[in-house]
């Protein structure tokens, strides 16, 4: 699953019920809802500078991770709205400790068949040293944000 590069990727993807256009509206224009969506995992998403789902914008997110509240201070390097895709880059906070460069895609798309998305998460990093893990920990923490989402965007009102 990881490449033997100097930097690592590692994937999932999450099925959904909501569409990709919800899903990905979410991240890119509404990143200080998700803590309703799923506040056990995420605290809040703070605005550092820019607009909401602006490429360059910096945004300062909360959240619980391996049973410890840490901060990620990251800036959007990319927004693709025809194909539901948002790039973050961490530039400060936890996983600055033990990555060099962290850099998170996601990108949604319709489901080949039937109703619903596919949300395909990469977590692409290098780490400061051998001795540090790969982040599984946080590929299944994107996974169990992606469910809360779409149970919140897909709840009957």
């Amino acid at each position: 699953m990881a490449s033997s590069g100097p930097t690592d990727k590692l994937e999932a993807d999450v099925e959904i019920k909501a569409s990709p256009e919800q899903f990905h509206d979410m991240f890119a224009n509404k990143p200080h809802h998700v803590h309703h969506a799923c506040n056990d995992k995420i605290q809040g998403c703070d605005l550092h500078e820019g607009e909401w789902g602006k490429v360059g914008t910096i945004i300062i997110w909360s959240y619980m991770h391996d049973g410890k509240l840490k901060k990620a201070k990251q800036v959007i390097e990319a927004v693709d709205p025809n194909k539901n895709l948002i790039i973050f880059r961490v530039i400060e906070g936890d996983l600055m400790e033990e990555y060099k460069s962290f850099l998170v895609s996601i990108q949604v798309s319709p489901k080949s068949e039937g109703s619903g998305s596919v949300v395909h998460w990469t977590l692409e990093y290098e780490k400061l040293h051998q001795g540090i893990d790969h982040p599984h920990t946080m590929l299944q923490f994107v996974k169990d944000v992606s469910n809360g989402i779409d149970a919140h965007l897909t709840k009957p009102n």
